[in-house]
C-alpha cells in the first residue's frame, strides 16, 4: 500500500527530513522536479544506509564520513553526517579518527576537506606557534 507521503513531494521530503536529520539540496530540487527519480534514489539509500541491518547507524554515519571526505564532497555534505553522527552519540574524537583514515589513502588534501568540516562542527580550536610563520 503507497502512503500520502510516498505520492505527495512535500510530504515526502519532510519524511526524509525527519528519517536522516537533513536532506541535500539536490533532494529538495528533484522532490519538486524529478519525484520518481528521488523515490528510486532514496530507496537505494534506504536499503544501502537507513533501514536497520548489521551495522549500527554511527558505524554508518562514519563510513559515509570517510567516504565522502575521500570523495571531496562538499563540506556541507560531509557537515550533515557529522551532524547526525554527533546527535547519535558518536564523540568528536571518534569522528577525527575516521577521518583520519582517509591520510594514508586518499593524501592531506582529501584529508583537509574533512578535517575542517569537522573542525566547523565541533569548534576545535588549535596552537598558534609562538614564531614568525607564514598561514597556510
Amino acid at each position: 500500500m503507497t502512503t500520502t507521503a510516498e505520492q505527495d513531494p512535500q510530504g515526502y521530503i519532510d519524511d526524509m527530513a525527519r528519517e536522516r536529520g537533513y536532506v541535500l539540496d539536490y533532494h529538495k530540487v528533484l522532490a519538486k522536479q524529478d519525484f520518481d527519480v528521488l523515490r528510486a534514489a532514496n530507496g537505494l539509500v534506504g536499503a544501502a544506509y537507513l533501514d536497520q541491518r548489521t551495522l549500527d547507524r554511527g558505524t554508518k554515519e562514519l563510513i559515509f564520513i570517510v567516504s565522502l571526505t575521500v570523495l571531496r564532497a562538499a563540506k556541507g555534505h560531509i557537515q550533515s553526517h557529522i551532524k547526525v553522527a554527533l546527535d547519535l552519540g558518536v564523540t568528536p574524537r571518534e569522528i577525527l579518527e575516521a577521518i583520519e583514515i582517509s591520510l594514508p589513502e586518499a593524501g592531506i588534501v582529501a584529508f583537509q576537506t574533512g578535517f575542517e568540516a569537522w573542525r566547523e562542527i565541533v569548534g576545535a580550536e588549535g596552537l598558534e606557534p609562538t614564531v614568525a610563520a607564514f598561514q597556510g
